[in-house]
């Protein structure tokens, strides 16, 4: 489970069976965005952008080789990228 809000990081997932990973990939709101039409369309986009690039990294981890440990720590780096 990825949480993506800052205010949903504190939120309680949901429960999934098996031994599920949890990271936090805080990105700001983009609803929340104040301005002209255009600025708020640009909001969005950018968080779309934020999220396909950590998609993609997460697309291009080596997931099979890697254990449980180093899966749970790159899901975190990739939520502390800059994108």
């Amino acid at each position: 489970a990825i949480t993506l809000c800052d205010s949903a990081a504190a939120e309680s997932c949901p429960v999934f069976p098996g031994a599920g990973l949890r990271a936090h990939w805080g990105l700001p709101d983009p609803a929340a965005v104040e301005g002209s039409d255009a600025e708020r369309i640009e909001a969005f986009r950018d968080t779309l952008r934020r999220i396909g690039n950590r998609i993609a990294a997460l697309q291009g981890l080596p997931y099979a080789a890697m254990d449980r440990d180093a899966r749970q720590q790159a899901l975190q780096q990739i939520g502390q990228r800059a994108d």
